[in-house]
């Protein structure tokens, strides 16, 4: 395909800025860092373009801290003004970077999703049930992928796809950026291998949205290994997880060690220990869900996760920090999840939970009204 060409213009234009602004206040316009930015909006969005076009624009300061759900990750997040310039270069940017990746790569693309990805394998499940041969999957796992990908490998990609200088070297700022070792979350230790790996050239902050983008586009080359040179057929990619169907295992183990030479080679990453190849009869795990011919159902930690923040909502609405309509809003989403696989005992405990909580609060209400009355 064609190299991208002059683009850079298009992501310092004063219209492409202001809309990178309106996507970056998206369910963040009460904060106090965007309120201060948005009074004198024009002013910074003026002051943005003007370093983007005299290359002075650097990266700021990164808000480091953990989360632990669904586990312990280290997220850096950056300052409004950063946010506007990434969504800037976004809304450009992925739109081209896209049209380079395989069809059946699902994760941080419109039209996409992890929906669309339990889809598309249960599709191809039903399909493999119905031959005589006894099918196997391979699921592959990129040990720490974020945090070990390797800067120069993906700057050497980007200038592969892109012949626009002035945009390479912004890319290669954001990139490179190394104001990792400021603003330490508490009780973090230096030899994290987040801050180990970065300052050592290798990964990028999870919370950025040039991140994912460049994430994408890193494995891309697996993706294009995969389908080009290796021709396999079922293959299908969320992020960093990759499920393979074939019904020969052997020819899977096989697949398996060259995959693991190519992504050392050329990408500088390794497998973990998650890697496997198991019947798919067995019913197989993929972004979050367990996905079967015949079938699907919510991984058992993720239901958990979910029961329990239900009962806290119960518990907040019966000690009155939420009203009812809060509680239904709440309750009506999660009804809406359950939609997508099997679950219907999960459903069931769901109904049992909201009508003993709210016809308890009903009848406390009721007591306390009568009591009143009396009095």
């Amino acid at each position: 395909m064609k190299k991208i060409r002059g683009l850079f213009p298009k992501i310092y234009d004063f219209e492409n800025l202001f809309y990178a602004y309106k996507a970056a206040i998206k369910c963040k316009r009460y904060r106090q860092d965007v309120m201060e930015y948005t009074d004198r909006l024009e002013d910074n969005l003026i002051i943005l373009q003007n370093e983007f076009i005299w290359g002075t624009y650097e990266v700021g300061r990164y808000n480091i801290f953990y989360v632990y759900e669904p586990k312990k990750r280290l997220i850096m997040s950056l300052l409004f003004k950063d946010r506007v310039a990434q969504h800037a270069i976004y809304r450009q940017l992925n739109p081209l970077i896209e049209k380079r990746f395989i069809y059946d790569s699902y994760a941080c693309r419109q039209g996409k999703g992890t929906h669309a990805a339990i889809d598309r394998l249960q599709r191809w499940l039903r399909q493999t049930d119905r031959k005589p041969q006894r099918y196997y999957y391979l699921k592959l796992d990129i040990a720490k992928y974020f945090y070990r990908i390797d800067h120069e490998k993906l700057k050497e990609i980007l200038a592969r796809l892109i012949d626009d200088p002035p945009l390479l070297e912004l890319l290669a700022k954001i990139i490179d950026c190394e104001d990792t070792k400021f603003g330490l979350p508490l009780g973090a230790d230096v030899g994290d291998v987040a801050f180990d790996k970065m300052l050592d050239d290798v990964g990028l902050p999870i919370g950025n949205l040039t991140s994912q983008m460049f994430a994408n586009l890193y494995l891309n080359e697996l993706d294009q290994y995969c389908k080009h040179k290796l021709k396999i057929h079922f293959y299908i990619r969320y992020m960093d997880d990759i499920i393979i169907l074939h019904h020969d295992k052997k020819y899977l183990e096989e697949v398996k060690l060259k995959i693991a030479a190519f992504i050392g080679e050329k990408l500088n990453l390794q497998l973990n220990r998650k890697t496997c190849i198991r019947p798919t009869s067995m019913g197989i795990e993929f972004v979050g869900f367990w996905v079967w011919p015949t079938h699907r159902k919510l991984r058992k930690k993720t239901a958990k996760k979910l029961k329990k923040r239900l009962r806290y909502m119960f518990h907040a609405y019966t000690v009155g920090e939420i009203d009812r309509e809060t509680l239904d809003r709440s309750v009506a989403s999660y009804r809406g999840i359950l939609k997508h696989f099997n679950s219907y005992g999960l459903r069931k405990s769901l109904n049992k939970m909201y009508i003993q909580e709210v016809y308890a609060k009903q009848k406390k209400e009721q007591t306390g009204d009568i009591n009143n009355r009396n009095h």
